[in-house]
C-alpha cells in the first residue's frame, strides 16, 4: 500500500509539473469571488443551456461543472458522470473553451449525490488525488469542488481519500481554489457532515469553504435556511477553534432554486434574504443547483413535480443565477422587453407557427414568418430570426 502511495505521488508531482505552465497561459483572471459564486451546470445532461447566453442574459463569469465519478464499471480514472472519460473527452472541453473565450472560467465538481466517487475506488488519498490531478491538468482548472455526501460521506475510508485528495491537490497546484460541499440539517450538519469536519481537522486541510446545502431536508423557507447557517458557523468554530467571523469567511451556501427533490419551494425571494445574510456575514461562498434548473417549467408549476431542466416555480429564464452575479460583486445586466411582431404566412411550412409561450427543445421545428427554424437547445420566448437569440434557432430556409 505504502508502495502505491508513493507511485501515485510522483504521478501527482509529474502531472503538476506540466499543469502549472498551461494553468497560467489559458485561462482567464477572474477573481476567487467568482469561483464562490458559480452556479452548478451539468454540460452533458439536463438539456444544458447555452454558457454564453447565459452569461450574456446574466452577466455570470463562472460556472461549476457537475460531476467527476469513477467509471460506471469501476476503476480510478476520472469520468463525467461515470460514463465519459475525462482522458478522451472534447464535449466539455469545447464548453470550457467557448466560456473562457467570453472571458469567463469554471470550477469541476466532483462527487454529488449518484454514482461511485472516486475516493470509494481509488484506494489511497495519493491516488486519489492523481486522478484529480488528470482533470486540473486537461482543463488547466484554477478551481475544484468537492461535493462530499450520500453515500460516500457515509463511508470513513472515502472521506479520509477525498480530504486527503484535496489537501495533497492544495499543495501540488498552489492558488487553486477549493470548496467542499456537503449536506445541511437543522442543526448546520449532520452526523456525517462534522465526520467530514473533524477528519478535515485530523488532517490539517483547511478549504476555501465549507459549503453545506440547506434543501431536502425539512427546509420551507428562506428563515430556515439561514438558521442552519448560523449554526454550521457555530459546528465550523467548535471543530477548529475558529471566531465566528473567521468561521463566515470560511462557509458557504449551496442551495436549490425552485422546487426541491423533497417538495420545498425557493423563489427569487428566498434567494435575495439568503444572499443578503451571506453578503452581511461576510461568507465565502454562494452558489445552487442548477443552471439547467434555471427556466420555467410549462405549466410553471410542473404538475407539482421536480425537474432536472426547470424550476417547477414562476419565472424568468436565469432569475436565480443574477443572485450569484450579485454576490460575486457584480451587477446583471437589464433586459427591455421588445414587442413580438405578428407572424406571417408560412408559405408552405409544414411545422407548427412558433408560439412565445411554448418551450422547444433541441430538434423541435417550427415556423416563422415564411421559414422554418430548429431549436439547437431548450428555448421559450426566443423568437426565431430576431436579434439577442444568441443563436438558439437555426434557420432550415424559406417554406
Amino acid at each position: 500500500m505504502a508502495a502505491a502511495g508513493s507511485a501515485a505521488a510522483l504521478a501527482v508531482a509529474a502531472v503538476t509539473a506540466v499543469a502549472a505552465t498551461s494553468h497560467a497561459a489559458t485561462t482567464a483572471t477572474l477573481g476567487s469571488n467568482w469561483y464562490a459564486a458559480a452556479p452548478y451546470l451539468m454540460p452533458l445532461d439536463n438539456n444544458p443551456p447555452d454558457p454564453g447566453a447565459v452569461m450574456d442574459a446574466t452577466g455570470l463569469k463562472a460556472f461549476q461543472l457537475a460531476f467527476i465519478l469513477a467509471p460506471n464499471g469501476g476503476g480510478c480514472s476520472p469520468t463525467w458522470d461515470g460514463t465519459s472519460a475525462v482522458s478522451s473527452d472534447t464535449a466539455v472541453a469545447g464548453v470550457i473553451s467557448a466560456i473562457r473565450a467570453k472571458g469567463g472560467d469554471v470550477s469541476v465538481s466532483i462527487g454529488g449525490y449518484g454514482g461511485t466517487k472516486l475516493g470509494q475506488t481509488c484506494g489511497t488519498p495519493e491516488a486519489t488525488a492523481a486522478a484529480y490531478q488528470q482533470v486540473i491538468s486537461k482543463y488547466s482548472l484554477k478551481a475544484m469542488d468537492f461535493d462530499l455526501e450520500e453515500p460516500e460521506y457515509e463511508n470513513a475510508t472515502a472521506i479520509h481519500n477525498e480530504i486527503g485528495a484535496a489537501k495533497i491537490l492544495q499543495q501540488n497546484n498552489p492558488g487553486i481554489y477549493i470548496s467542499v460541499t456537503t449536506a445541511g440539517t437543522a442543526d448546520g450538519t449532520g452526523w456525517f457532515g462534522k465526520q467530514m469536519l473533524n477528519e478535515a481537522k485530523s488532517q490539517g486541510f483547511t478549504p476555501n469553504n465549507f459549503s453545506i446545502m440547506p434543501f431536502d431536508g425539512g427546509f420551507g423557507s428562506a428563515s430556515a435556511q439561514t438558521s442552519a447557517l448560523t449554526n454550521f458557523n457555530s459546528v465550523l468554530q467548535s471543530t477548529f477553534g475558529w471566531s465566528s467571523a473567521t468561521a463566515y469567511a470560511h462557509e458557504g451556501f449551496s442551495g436549490m432554486n425552485g422546487r426541491s427533490d423533497t417538495g420545498e419551494y425557493f423563489y427569487q425571494a428566498d434567494f435575495q434574504t439568503v444572499l443578503d445574510y451571506a453578503t452581511s456575514h461576510g461568507m465565502a461562498r454562494f452558489t445552487f443547483w442548477s443552471v439547467n434548473r434555471d427556466r420555467q417549467c410549462s405549466p410553471p408549476d410542473n404538475n407539482g413535480t421536480t425537474s432536472g431542466t426547470c424550476s417547477s416555480v414562476s419565472q424568468s429564464a436565469y432569475d436565480f443565477t443574477k443572485y450569484s452575479v450579485k454576490f460575486a460583486g457584480a451587477t446583471p445586466p437589464t433586459t427591455t422587453p421588445t414587442a413580438t411582431p405578428t407572424p406571417t404566412s408560412s408559405g408552405t411550412c409544414t411545422v407548427a407557427q412558433w408560439s412565445s409561450t411554448a418551450i422547444y427543445v433541441n430538434g423541435n421545428e417550427v415556423a416563422h414568418n415564411g421559414h422554418k427554424w430548429k431549436a439547437k437547445w431548450w428555448t421559450q420566448g426566443e423568437e426565431p430570426g430576431t436579434t439577442g437569440e444568441w443563436g438558439v434557432w437555426l434557420d432550415e430556409g424559406a417554406c
